[in-house]
């Protein structure tokens, strides 16, 4: 009995403590509404805000917390940390929170933190109305989409200790202040983050800083700040333990503030990306309690000094990207707290790694990447030995290094984790004991010099996620075991090696993660690889060069894959292509390029944005393929479908393509107008239609192509007046104009020294008239080094990237350019009826490379100063009227190696160099000059030349006589010989009187002389 009644007992104290925990628990009515109001102005994953319903107990809210006693909500979490996976799978709008802040917020009376950050409210003011909610103690807005100036009321929460407005999403929602006036209230501040506010107007920033007391940390990266006062007295920073700088000052900021130096209680100090000159301020060796610090990314152009030695505490050290010089010093190797050290890019560094860092006890990661070190790998190694117990990350890209891949110290690193020896000179195998480095993840040896094969220990490092071999020598058989235990790979690059992949083709690779997969070069054919199907998060492939020579199977065009890089050109795969789909990717890159397609273009998901179906057989309209999807935009900006069979008119659907920005309709047969629809290609940067046989007038709709960097329409049969397409006004951002071998009329407007840009000019070959421009020397891009700087010539990412190409004339033959095309520069106006002289001011443009003005009707002299323009290495004035000589100043083109100065009125000596002498005698002909490489009659040269060839016929005649004079003479020869020679050959007696008569005559003959 008594049991039972202390069973009821219990019964009803828990029963009673439920109803309790429920009473204590349960929010406040009115502030649930609040939320719920809250929750009704917000847009984006709502599911997320599930919980959130009316009726509920808002304290069992997901990112609501209360008080255990009141109820009262206390915090607030409605933040996004979402991946960039996240990103591409659901969207920017669909993985985060946007729309307004509800003011409803102001109904929670007791909210001490809230935290809205990573999401994207679209650029709205931060809301004034937060001010008013003078509990709250933290803050976050970091990355959460407000724009505008943010505001003074945040001045009134006075118990705010953690701030943060961070800007990191600055490039669409920038954030500014006036003045920071209103922080010095915030007394409580210990953390504070503005990183991203453009802080430029703030002249007070130092001085309102510096009244709050308990600052601990402070981040000011990429603010724009005023310049300080280098004498300012010391700050009163006496709390402060972590101060970010990065990219923090005005570009003119040159020197580090000495203020700094002060702050004696610093642990991390980041003064990266500041452009800050000369030496490492000596004041630094002040901060002796440093654990942390940065000073990458600027431009000290001191020796390390030797007082770094003096932190102790120092675990982290990054200097790289300066312009360091010297050795490294040995003193470093007293910093035995280091566990990081960071000394790449500083390409003054020399002498190599020093013995002392075999003190480094407790490093981890070592990165000198892009040093000129010039030191043997395996005396890399050995100084390294010390510590590779500990040793979790060793980075030395492009070092210099010499020597085998891997030793027997290599093995010792047990705990490596991170391996980069990218870009050496390092050769050899690759042994079989890297399988013994079991804790590698990453492992980089591209761009060596590797041979042999891989080890088939290569499949038991089990925790391996990222590699690159590719660029190597690495030749052989690669097969399943090679991958037996790699079930973590997430990237695998491999590409530009001579290896051969021999798998069964039911094989399932263990590496079901895998994201990113280069095997370019590879020999992986004939059939498409089968073993791709799983594959499920393959985001990036390159089977290009690959030997494969299937079909592309119908299976692969359907994977659902979030994102599609795919390069698979240059093979021989063939057949149709139906379509290319996609559909759930949100960034899609395919490289289909120098296969053996055929048949029509394939249907195309609006969702691809860069597509290279080039140097194909596809055949037929494109009508379908540009306007079959007219009811969608299409997301793509790069479409390359040159050097196919394709033909007709160009469809008028242009529309639906607006985002494209580079297109590519070049070596097919397509005829007709342009359609009016293509000037609503408003973001081209890149057209390039060359050799068809498009007819009729360029639409003066692409003059609104604000953003055009090259128009390249050579080789067709349009026409018009010229004066329409040479107005710098309208496009002023164009590199390259190449209207060649066209019908184009008129003359050449003065408008065109307006394309300050223009690096490639190509006009030749229409029917132009009227004078060459003098306002020429305007255009900048051909006098300066450095060329445009507008654009670049390179668009995609991973595997797949479309380079864009030019055909240049220059050296009497057409050069095709691609990699190097920013870099070119030339002008051409050849064969048309351009009068009047050659401006003297041409010779400005002392960066062309090729200059052709041949076959026109330009008269007056050559101008005097042409030798200014070093760099020329074409240049051809020929087929014209010039008169008068050749200026001196040419024999100054030391890097001419084609020229051509034929049939004109030219007179005189040729200047003597050894670059006009080694040039062939046709660049003179039809001239009346001499001199080498010319005869030296001063008659014209090409009279000079007919009797040369007649008097060499004559002279053939004349050989044919002389030989049968000297094989008669040849028996004589021989009889006559051995006459005299006879005798002394088989008479002793004779042959000594005849040497003794010589050694007499020989000695009267010096004492004569």
């Amino acid at each position: 009995m008594r049991i039972s009644r202390i069973f009821i007992i219990l019964f009803l104290w828990f029963q009673f403590q439920g109803i309790f925990i429920h009473l204590v628990f349960c929010c406040i009515p009115r502030e649930r509404e609040a939320l719920l109001q809250f929750k009704n102005d917000l847009t984006g994953p709502l599911n997320r805000l599930a919980s959130w319903i009316d009726d509920s107990d808002c304290c069992r809210w997901s990112g609501v917390v209360c008080h255990n006693v009141t109820g009262n909500v206390l915090e607030l979490h409605v933040t996004s940390n979402f991946s960039f996976d996240d990103y591409l799978q659901y969207g920017m709008k669909s993985a985060v929170f946007g729309g307004k802040i509800s003011p409803s917020l102001l109904y929670l009376k007791h909210l001490k933190y809230l935290d809205l950050s990573n999401n994207n409210f679209g650029g709205i003011p931060i809301p004034k109305f937060l001010g008013s909610i003078t509990t709250l103690r933290y803050l976050n807005l970091s990355g959460a989409g407000f724009g505008g100036m943010v505001p003074h009321q945040l001045g009134n929460l006075s118990n705010l200790q953690y701030l943060n407005l961070n800007g990191h999403d600055y490039f669409y929602h920038p954030k500014y202040v006036e003045s920071l006036d209103w922080l010095s209230s915030l007394r409580s501040l210990e953390f504070i983050d503005l990183s991203y506010v453009n802080l430029s107007k703030a002249y007070d920033w130092l001085h309102v800083l510096n009244t709050l007391p308990s600052l601990a940390e402070l981040h000011l990266s990429y603010c724009e700040l005023y310049r300080i006062d280098y004498n300012l007295p010391r700050v009163n920073f006496s709390s402060l333990n972590i101060l970010d700088l990065r990219e923090a000052f005005q570009p003119q900021e040159v020197l580090v503030p000495h203020c700094i130096f002060g702050i004696k209680t610093l642990t991390v100090l980041d003064l990266g990306w500041n452009h800050f000159l000369g030496p490492i301020p000596f004041h630094i060796q002040n901060l002796t309690s440093l654990i942390q610090l940065d000073l990458s990314y600027n431009q000290f152009n001191s020796s390390i000094p030797d007082w770094l030695d003096g932190f102790s505490q120092l675990e982290f050290l990054y200097l790289q990207l300066n312009g360091l010089e010297g050795r490294i010093p040995s003193s470093i190797g007293n910093l035995t707290s280091l566990n990081t050290i960071d000394l790449s890019y500083n390409k003054g560094l020399e002498g190599g790694i020093p013995a002392s860092f075999k003190n480094l006890c407790n490093l981890r990661s070592l990165h000198l990447s892009f040093l000129p070190m010039f030191q043997d790998f395996n005396e890399v190694l050995e100084i390294l030995s010390a510590f590779f117990p500990k040793l979790e990350s060793l980075v030395l890209n492009s070092c210099s290094l010499s020597g085998h891949l891997l030793t027997d110290h290599l093995v010792k690193l047990k705990n490596l984790v991170e391996l980069g020896l990218n870009g050496n000179s390092i050769y050899g195998q690759v042994p079989e004991s890297l399988g013994e480095l079991k804790s590698l993840s990453q492992l980089y040896l591209g761009n060596n010099n590797l041979n042999g094969t891989l080890p088939y220990s290569f499949g038991m490092l089990e925790n391996l996620q990222y590699i690159d071999l590719s660029q190597n020598a690495l030749e052989g058989e690669v097969s399943e075991t090679h991958f037996t235990k790699l079930k973590n790979l997430k990237s695998f690059q491999a590409s530009g090696n001579g290896l051969v992949l021999r798998v069964n083709p039911e094989w399932v690779p263990p590496f079901q993660q895998i994201e990113e997969l280069a095997l370019g070069s590879w020999h992986v054919g004939p059939l498409f690889p089968a073993w791709l199907r799983p594959l499920k998060h393959l985001n990036s492939l390159d089977l290009s060069s690959s030997k494969i020579s299937s079909t592309l199977p119908l299976w692969f065009l359907n994977m659902s894959l979030t994102t599609v890089d795919i390069n698979l050109s240059h093979n021989q795969m063939h057949g149709n292509i139906p379509y290319i789909n996609f559909e759930d990717s949100h960034f899609s890159y395919i490289d289909l390029s120098s296969n053996h397609f055929e048949d029509p273009l394939p249907q195309v998901s609006s969702s691809l944005r860069l597509l290279d179906l080039s140097n194909n057989s596809f055949s037929g309209s494109i009508s379908n393929f540009l306007c079959g999807n007219m009811h969608k935009i299409n997301d793509m900006f790069v479409l390359n479908l040159g050097k196919n069979r394709l033909s007709g008119e160009l469809p008028n659907c242009w529309e639906n393509w607006k985002n494209l920005i580079a297109l590519t309709l070049s070596d097919n047969n397509f005829s007709g107008k342009f359609p009016p629809s293509i000037g609503s290609l408003s973001e081209i940067e890149f057209l390039d239609i060359h050799n068809n046989n498009m007819s009729g007038e360029i639409p003066l709709s692409l003059q609104n192509w604000k953003n055009l960097n090259a128009l390249d329409l050579r080789d067709n049969e349009l026409g018009g007046d010229i004066s329409t397409w040479t107005t710098g006004e309208q496009l002023p951002q164009l590199v390259i104009l190449n209207l060649r071998r066209n019908k184009f009329h008129g003359q050449i407007s003065e408008k065109l020294c307006s394309m300050m840009f223009l690096q490639i000019l190509d006009l030749a070959d229409n029917n132009l008239s009227g004078t060459i421009p003098k306002c020429i020397s305007n255009l900048t891009a051909m006098k300066t080094e450095w060329g445009s700087g507008q654009w670049t010539n390179k668009y995609g990412m991973g595997t797949v990237i479309f380079t864009e190409s030019s055909a240049v004339m220059s050296k009497g033959r057409t050069m095709e350019y691609d990699t190097i095309l920013p870099y070119v520069r030339s002008f051409d106006l050849s064969n048309n009826k351009l009068s009047g002289e050659i401006p003297e001011k041409v010779t400005s443009l002392i960066q062309l490379q090729s200059l052709n003005l041949s076959n026109n009707l330009l008269d007056g002299t050559i101008p005097e100063d042409i030798g200014a323009m070093q760099s020329l290495e074409s240049l051809d004035f020929s087929q014209n009227q010039l008169i008068g000589e050749i200026p001196q100043s040419m024999a100054n083109l030391s890097s001419l190696s084609y020229l051509n100065l034929s049939y004109n009125k030219l007179l005189g000596k040729i200047p003597v160099s050894t670059q006009l002498g080694s040039l062939e005698a046709s660049s003179f002909i039809g001239n009346n000059l001499s001199g080498p490489p010319l005869t030296k009659d001063p008659r014209d040269a090409h009279t000079v030349q007919i009797e040369k060839e007649s008097r060499t016929a004559d002279e053939k005649d004349e050989v044919v006589d002389w030989f049968y004079v000297y094989v008669s003479i040849a028996p004589g020869f021989v009889v006559g010989f051995w006459v005299v020679v006879g005798p002394l050959a088989f008479n002793r007696r004779w042959r000594h009187l005849y040497f003794a008569y010589l050694n007499q005559l020989w000695n009267k003959i010096c004492e004569y002389f």
